[in-house]
């Protein structure tokens, strides 16, 4: 397995801070590219909430220079219209979790973050009503609120908000299913000592096609756990980024996914470390397999002047099972201060371990069989990190029918 592991060097280091390591880059064949590049954080426009703000890309630039725009559908030049079969969305919440459909002019709307490209911002300016879903502060939830996002064959815009008071702790499992075109943002408001483990589950049909940016804001000494699972669709492309807006706070962003033929599914994170003492660790991990199977991966971390203390790490891996699947895993790291506790990050993509086959193998375990262990290994740690029984077993479910399909 081909691996780039590499220390920042976009910046010189001040006396005491960590020394600079070269530039790394990995490349496998045609299937799969790990480089360091300038910070794809720098988007080709500064954040707003409004669309017009945002020329309409061309895929020259640098946050979509990987994604095909014909086939978003329109979203990202403004001919994508709503329309009323879009998506149905179904919240179901223990009690006394507040539940609510806002209108645009609600106060709570937008604090989160800001729209960082074109669509995000489409989709804030056409959304009607947005939910908020509020766990009043130290209430403790022992049964997860599910949020059902159910695509209707049609066009939509969407907005959600959920949000934790003080001490509060929660597991939020949104789950997105059935056929449309979304362009939606989540935000995600964390008090201070808060806990929230969110599970956003890309499970569409075929032709699917989803943009989504997830603003998280973490409040001092609060812990937020992101774990993001893309299967279906023809085209993903998700933007989760993190701020804080107290010292202690802890991030946590895992993310597994499955390429299947034809499908293209990209992540791009974003970690914005602008508060002194906080955390943040990143974990995704991809498999793909049949021709035109293409995974985007892009890992930004940020850490500003004035975040002494920070404590960071980003990993990818990708695992590629057939031929013609291609990767691109792009690992960014900035450093503007040399008062950190560490920072890293890291990125690998390759085939089967033939070692790992023949081991399997060689102890009487038949070759297809063998594969699909040494795949579900590759997840678990993942999968573990879920929580959420039910869902837990239909992703491995969902793994197990996708290797059943690569070998039909």
């Amino acid at each position: 397995m081909a691996e780039a592991q590499n220390s920042p060097t976009l910046n010189s280091v001040p006396a005491g801070g960590p020394p600079p390591v070269p530039v790394g880059s990995t490349t496998a064949g045609q299937i799969a590219v790990a480089a360091e590049s300038t910070v794809a954080t720098r988007m080709s426009a500064p954040p707003s909430f409004d669309v017009a703000d945002f020329p309409v890309p061309h895929g020259r630039e640098e946050e979509w220079r990987f994604t095909p725009l014909e086939r978003l559908r329109g979203l990202h030049d403004g001919t994508a219209v709503a329309t009323g079969e879009g998506v149905k969305v179904a919240v179901e919440a223990p009690e006394g979790v507040i539940v609510e459909t806002v209108g645009r002019d609600d106060a709570r709307l937008g604090r989160a973050g800001t729209p960082v490209d074109r669509v995000a911002a489409q989709a804030y300016s056409a959304f009607g009503t947005a939910s908020v879903v509020t766990v009043p502060k130290e209430t403790v939830l022992t049964e997860p609120v599910r949020i059902a996002v159910h695509g209707e064959g049609g066009v939509a815009f969407g907005h959600q908000v959920i949000e934790l008071g003080a001490f509060a702790e929660a597991v939020v499992v949104i789950d997105h299913t059935g056929e449309a075109v979304l362009a939606a943002n989540v935000e995600f408001i964390l008090g201070d000592g808060a806990k929230l483990t969110v599970v956003s589950v890309q499970d569409w049909d075929e032709k699917a096609v989803h943009a989504g940016q997830h603003n998280a804001l973490i409040g001092r000494d609060a812990s937020f756990k992101s774990i993001i699972v893309t299967f279906g669709g023809d085209l993903v492309r998700l933007h989760p980024r993190v701020e804080y807006a107290g010292t202690g706070g802890e991030a946590e962003l895992y993310g597994l996914y499955f390429t299947d033929k034809g499908q293209h599914q990209e992540h791009r994170l974003f970690v914005d470390h602008n508060t002194p003492h906080c955390k943040s660790n990143v974990a995704y991990k991809g498999a793909l397999q049949g021709d035109d199977a293409h995974a985007v991966w892009i890992g930004d971390v940020l850490i500003e002047a004035k975040a002494e203390g920070t404590d960071t790490y980003e990993m990818n891996r990708n695992l590629v099972l057939t031929d013609g699947a291609r990767v691109d895993s792009v690992p960014n790291l900035e450093i503007e201060t040399g008062e950190i506790v560490g920072a890293g990050h890291a990125s690998a993509t390759g085939r089967f371990d033939d070692e790992q086959l023949f081991y399997l193998m060689a102890r009487g375990i038949p070759e297809h069989d063998a594969r699909r262990l040494v795949v579900r290994g590759f997840f678990a740690e993942l999968v573990q990190q879920i929580g959420v029984e039910d869902i837990e077993e239909r992703l491995i479910a969902k793994i197990e029918e996708e290797l059943e399909a690569s070998v039909a």
